[in-house]
């Protein structure tokens, strides 16, 4: 296999409009396409195949990155068409790769459905904008979407500590710096222990990964500047508890009464494959820290912030499985698909059978021609 077959499997994800390329010993390659996964009509990649595969894209930096520590990421321009984030693995002995397929284009808070709320909690001066949910649920989307909103609209310093760097953004009237841990810099912490110095406005975290980052993240929102961060936790009351539990006991009711002032708002998001149109659709789980929602977390009465969401709908809160069932009522997502991805998949069903109805199962199987749009 040549390089010009590397190309000729990107043209296809790119023309489908695929999420992920999965190329593995023993199986053809594999696209996920509207959270399907589908065999693309060429031979089973052997371990030969694989190595041209990843030699055709993977910089020397990585290949010996691979070779040191069996693992690599990185990211790549294809040509105008696309950008990629690439994982490397090593895996019984052979290696495999997921190119995960980076949009181009921006999109807008319409768009991609955030809450109108988004908008005016993102012209605030101070504070951490947390946005959580499981990989590949389009948190990188939203953070962009955000950014690119307050790059167009305010005159800000925005500095993006990133890996790797997903979107790029062009100074519009603010001015954007985006640092690659990696390339620019060795770590997140490093990246923020330094970020401070650089009179910045808006701080984006690509991800909270260890205390440190969690500590100098916080200190950066107390001390008046608007963070960005994510997590990847699923619901607001979990990701308050996810942080908690990541200090040590004796620092726990300290970075309670912390986050209490220093969160804006947590946006929790799961990605849903689409019945009424081809395509995706985003649920959301929106928290707003009022007041009465800073003395639940100083307090550290998680467990009843749920109802709390429940009550503040006036400051445009919402519980990710009150709105998945208004996606399932309006017919855009399948029961099954809102089950699996609810944080309380019995109560929903329980709903869906006082309708009188039942759940079943959809599976896919179908191949997909390389060369042919589908």
């Amino acid at each position: 296999m040549s390089t010009m077959q590397i190309d000729r499997l990107l043209d296809t994800v790119v023309k489908l409009g695929c999420s992920d390329l999965h190329l593995t010993v023993g199986r053809p390659p594999t696209i996920r396409l509207h959270g399907h996964l589908r065999n693309l009509q060429t031979k089973t990649l052997e371990s030969d195949d694989m190595v041209s595969l990843m030699k055709a894209v993977t910089p020397e930096r990585n290949q010996q990155e691979l070779q040191e520590e069996g693992g690599t990421d990185f990211g790549f321009a294809y040509g105008d068409a696309a950008r990629f984030r690439v994982s490397v693995f090593r895996q019984r002995g052979d290696i495999a790769m997921v190119l995960r397929q980076i949009p181009r284009k921006l999109l807008t808070f319409e768009q991609i459905g955030l809450p109108e709320i988004c908008r005016d909690l993102i012209r605030r001066p101070r504070g951490m904008f947390l946005v959580t949910g499981p990989t590949g649920s389009g948190k990188t989307t939203s953070l962009a979407t955000m950014l690119d909103y307050i790059n167009a609209n305010l005159d800000r310093h925005i500095v993006t500590m990133e890996d790797p760097i997903e979107y790029y953004h062009y100074h519009k009237k603010s001015i954007i710096n985006q640092r690659e841990v990696g390339n620019d810099v060795p770590s997140f912490a490093e990246a923020l222990r330094r970020v401070l110095r650089s009179d910045p406005d808006v701080i984006l975290v690509g991800e909270m990964r260890d205390l440190e980052t969690i500590e100098a993240a916080v200190r950066a929102a107390e001390t008046g500047h608007l963070v960005f961060a994510t997590l990847h936790t699923t619901g607001a009351a979990k990701t308050i508890d996810r942080i908690v539990d990541a200090f040590p006991v004796t620092q726990q009711n300290q970075i309670r009464v912390q986050l209490s002032t220093a969160l804006l708002c947590v946006l929790s998001q799961v990605l849903l494959s689409r019945v009424d149109v081809q395509g995706m659709v985003a649920g959301y789980e929106f928290l707003v820290v009022t007041p009465a929602i800073a003395n639940l977390i100083r307090e550290g009465k998680t467990f009843r912030i749920d109802s709390a969401i429940q009550t503040g709908k006036k400051f445009g809160m919402q519980l990710l499985d009150d709105h998945l069932w208004s996606l399932y009522s309006r017919g855009m997502i399948a029961a099954e698909e809102m089950i699996d991805k609810s944080k309380n998949p019995g109560d929903l069903t329980d709903r869906i059978h006082r309708l009188g109805r039942t759940v079943g199962r959809v599976e896919w199987d179908e191949d997909v021609d390389v060369g042919k749009e589908s």
